[in-house]
């Protein structure tokens, strides 16, 4: 059973490999069977070895799986080695099983595309990298599947590179997420130069005996690590890039918002979660900035009208949920709405696909209106996800998960109570942009109709995402509510003890459970009743341009490079290597004027030379 991991990367990557080679022998149905069929075998080993591995009281049996040995430069002898615990195998199951769904989902979105095994292959390859990522055992070749995703988010927002906009978001994704990957690999050269591996174990063992707390080497290696998660999890201020990743296919959207890239972030800093526990001040910021993060973002989002750059902003909010979890160790909690995010987040982007898709591909919510008669289906599931990403009371899965990082929160101290306040306006305004979003597209005015019918490979993902979105939550439930342990004791050989045990006193779990319902009171109220207006026209410009954090740093940023750029057009790099060029033909030129034929003269040089070769011999 345990030979069986490997093949979990390994199968999605050996059809990228041959949707890339043989995409034209195979035909539509093959691409089909090979990109959908290889996820999906994947996520059946998956759970294979998820039933194996999970014993008595849900605990998890680790092993190790080497490949093969990598290198060997000095001490220095990395291997590719496999690791499964109780963090990798949720991982794994999350990426697997959601990766299927959208694969399906995208089979029947992508149809007639020309770029279909295209397409797939970049998918294929995008989960077998994320697969990586997860199971490693060693920062190396973890760093590997970190850039592979990187490779593979360009590729798919970039998809359609026909419009030049599409491969402006693509490239901007890349070279933002390029300056955490800089922190990330800079982190990587002091760990592996302080210790002499990087192999995550052994790491976090001798990070432990080695460097006392609150020092400055932890401290150091902490912030890039952590530099490197905000900009894969698109965090304050490396959020920027996330938005415009829209540009791909919403199946891309769903994969990179729900399963893969953006989690990679909370999945690193949960991993090395020993270092961070080391650096008090790192955990702090990583949850204030978590805490900045959900709020400006959800701000953001509730004034758009593009339905994908609200589920966009929602995404950057909810991973800020995440980042506050992780500041005050609340490990479990982040990892449970990790989980919960991606059944609610993939359900509400594959949501949104169906209706973009019926809607002639119209994105402007603006321009929808009334689908809940024309698209009832579509609108269950759509109102489902987002009872779940608003944390309804009791009956949706994000309900659980934000109550056990809001408890995190509360029971960390007067800092976690400051986090946990901005966590409640969080869920305040999360509520709210959800439900506008909803009154508006399925309630509101109908001002076009949509044509054809949900196919069945677009349902049944709909269908299976709407029903986790709402059992989900079983996995990990207050001691008020029943006290259900099976996340914490699937983490509990990976975290200790669970990090927060559920036991949140009565009183805050009441005012955190009555806030959502307050948010889409007022949503009802203000988008419902007809009342949006007066508050979008007096905040909708900062908001719409996401806090113009664009706008900065394209003016303290772009354009002073650009400014050198033009200035210094000739490069004064080049200019020296250019003068020793000419100089050398000059040189050349000068010497050549010797070269007249003449005997006389090449006899007078050699007599010349043998003079000062004298000369030069006694003098010395």
């Amino acid at each position: 059973m345990q030979q069986l991991l490997a093949l979990v990367p390994a199968l999605p990557l050996l059809a990228a490999v041959l949707l890339m080679l043989a995409a034209t022998r195979i035909g539509t149905n093959g691409v089909r069977i090979l990109g959908v069929g290889s996820v999906a075998l994947s996520a059946l080993l998956a759970c294979r070895i998820a039933v194996a591995q999970i014993g008595a009281g849900w605990a998890v049996q680790p092993f190790d799986v080497t490949l093969w040995h990598w290198m060997r430069i000095g001490d220095f002898a990395p291997d590719v080695t496999l690791h499964l615990d109780g963090l990798s195998l949720v991982m794994m199951l999350v990426i697997t099983v959601i990766g299927f769904l959208i694969h399906l989902y995208a089979s029947a979105y992508l149809d007639g595309d020309p770029g279909y095994a295209r397409f797939f292959a970049c998918m294929n390859l995008f989960v077998a990298a994320m697969l990586t990522l997860v199971l490693a055992n060693d920062l190396l070749l973890l760093y590997v599947g970190w850039e592979g995703v990187g490779l593979c988010s360009y590729l798919l927002i970039g998809f359609w590179y026909d419009d030049p906009a599409n491969g402006r978001a693509a490239r901007k994704a890349f070279i933002v997420t390029r300056v955490g990957d800089t922190a990330l690999i800079s982190g990587l050269f002091l760990l592996a130069t302080s210790f002499g591996t990087l192999s995550i174990p052994s790491l976090m063992q001798h990070a432990t005996t080695s460097w006392p707390i609150g020092t400055a080497m932890p401290t150091l290696a902490a912030f890039l690590l952590l530099g490197g998660a905000l900009g894969k999890s698109a965090q304050l201020p490396l959020q920027t890039w996330l938005v415009d990743a829209m540009a791909g296919p919403t199946p891309v959207s769903a994969l990179i918002h729900a399963a893969t890239m953006v989690t990679a972030g909370v999945y690193l800093i949960a991993r090395t979660h020993v270092l961070f526990a080391l650096a008090p001040d790192a955990l702090l910021v990583t949850g204030l900035i978590g805490a900045a993060t959900l709020l400006l973002s959800g701000a953001s989002a509730l004034v758009q009208t593009d339905i994908k750059r609200v589920l966009a902003y929602s995404t950057i909010s909810q991973i800020g949920y995440m980042f506050l979890a992780l500041g005050v160790g609340a490990w479990d909690a982040a990892i449970f709405h990790l989980v919960t995010h991606a059944f609610f987040k993939a359900l509400l982007f594959l949501a949104a696909g169906a209706v973009i898709l019926r809607m002639h591909h119209e994105q402007d919510i603006t321009r929808m209106g009334g689908l809940r008669t024309a698209m009832p289906g579509v609108f269950v599931v759509f109102a489902i996800g987002s009872a779940s990403l608003a944390a309804l009371p009791l009956v949706t899965a994000g309900f659980y998960s934000k109550e056990a990082i809001l408890g995190g929160a509360w029971d960390s101290g007067p800092s976690g109570r400051l986090l946990w306040c901005a966590g409640v306006v969080g869920a305040f305004l999360t509520a709210l942009y959800i439900f506008r979003l909803l009154f508006i597209v399925f309630l509101g005015e109908q001002h076009r109709h949509p044509h054809g019918v949900t196919g069945w490979r677009i349902g049944v993902p709909l269908g299976v995402l709407a029903i986790l979105a709402v059992v989900g939550g079983g996995l990990q439930t207050p001691a008020l509510l029943g006290g259900i342990a099976i996340m914490p004791g699937i983490l509990g050989g990976v975290f200790g003890s669970a990090s927060h045990e559920g036991a949140l006193a009565l009183l805050p779990l009441v005012l955190a459970s009555l806030v959502p319902l307050a948010g889409i009171a007022l949503a009802w109220r203000w988008y419902g009743g007809g009342l949006a207006s007066r508050f979008e026209t007096q905040f909708t410009g900062l908001l719409l341009r996401g806090w113009d954090f664009d706008r900065a740093y394209d003016r303290m940023i772009v354009q002073p490079l650009m400014w050198l750029v033009r200035v210094n057009h000739h490069d004064i790099v080049d200019s020296f290597y250019e003068g020793l060029g000419k100089l050398a033909q000059r040189t050349h030129a000068g010497l050549s004027l010797s070269e007249n034929g003449r005997v006389r003269w090449y006899a007078g040089w050699l007599a010349a030379g043998s003079v000062a070769a004298l000369a030069i011999a006694v003098l010395s």
